[in-house]
C-alpha cells in the first residue's frame, strides 16, 4: 500500500480542515515546499497537494506555489498529485503543464461527466477522479453541497472511463484521525478494477494496517502525519 502525505494549501499556508469545515482550521506551516523535502527524507513516492482555497471558490488559486512544490518534489524524485477547484478542462490542462502527475477531479465529474470521460481518454491514467462522499452521497463545491449521486455509481462510472485512481473521502471522518472508513473503503475496491486511495481519519499505524490488510492499494496521511500520531517512515515500512 502506498502511503502519500498530503499538503493541503490555504493562504499560502499548509494546514489541515476538520471534516472540510475551514471554519474548523489549523495552520501546520508557513513553509509548504520546504515540507516536500521533510516527507522526500522519510521516504515518501508520491506526495498529495490540494488548493483548498481553489476548492471553495471554484476555480485555482495557489498555482504559483503548487508549481514550486512541484518543482521541488520531481527534483527529489517524487511524483505530485493536484486537487482542489480543478473544474474545467483549462484547469486541468494548467496543473499538467504545472508539471503534475496526477490531477484530482471531484465536482467536474458530476457535473460534466462526458467531459471528464473524454479527458480519461486524452490523458491516459493521469486523472482521479475523487468520490468525497457524506452517508454513502457524493458531496461537491469543496464539500459544500450534495450531489444526489451514490458514491459507489461513481465510481463504476469512473472505472468505465478510464480513470486511473479513484480518492475516497469519508467527509464525516477527515482531519478527526477517529479511523478511516475501512468497510466502505474496501467495499469500493471490491466494485472497481482501479486503485482506491483512502483518505480520512487514519490516526494510528493500527488504522494503516487495517485498510492495507482489506486491500487497500493507497492512503493519503494529513493531521496524523503534522501531529506525530504516525511517524511517516514508520508508515512506509508497515505498509
Amino acid at each position: 500500500m502506498i502511503v502519500i502525505p498530503a499538503i493541503d494549501l490555504r493562504g499560502g499556508q499548509a494546514v489541515r480542515l476538520a471534516e472540510g469545515d475551514p471554519g474548523r482550521m489549523t495552520s501546520y506551516s508557513d513553509a509548504p515546499v520546504d515540507l516536500v523535502d521533510r516527507f522526500a527524507d522519510a521516504g515518501a513516492r508520491r506526495l498529495h497537494v490540494v488548493d483548498l482555497d481553489g476548492a471553495f471558490a471554484g476555480d485555482a488559486a495557489q498555482l504559483p506555489l503548487i508549481t514550486a512544490m512541484i518543482e521541488r518534489a520531481h527534483a527529489r524524485g517524487l511524483e505530485v498529485e493536484v486537487g482542489g477547484g480543478i473544474r474545467s478542462e483549462a484547469a486541468i490542462d494548467a496543473a499538467i503543464d504545472a508539471g503534475a502527475d496526477f490531477v484530482i477531479v471531484g465536482t467536474l465529474a458530476i457535473r460534466e461527466p462526458a467531459l471528464v470521460a473524454a479527458l480519461c481518454r486524452r490523458l491516459p491514467g493521469r486523472l482521479i477522479v475523487a468520490i468525497d462522499a457524506r452517508d454513502g452521497v457524493v458531496a461537491t463545491d469543496g464539500w459544500t453541497a450534495s450531489s444526489g449521486v451514490a458514491a459507489g455509481s461513481l465510481a463504476r462510472e469512473a472505472a468505465a472511463w478510464g480513470a486511473g485512481a479513484l480518492l475516497y473521502t469519508d467527509i464525516a471522518r477527515d482531519g478527526l484521525q477517529g479511523g478511516p472508513n475501512v468497510a466502505a473503503t474496501a467495499a469500493l475496491q471490491g466494485e472497481v478494477p482501479i486503485p482506491v486511495i483512502a483518505s480520512g481519519g487514519v490516526g494510528s499505524l493500527a488504522d494503516l494496517e487495517a485498510l492495507r490488510d482489506a486491500g487497500v492499494q493507497a492512503v493519503v496521511l494529513g493531521r496524523a502525519l503534522y501531529e506525530g500520531s504516525v511517524d511517516l517512515k514508520e508508515a512506509i515500512a508497515r505498509c
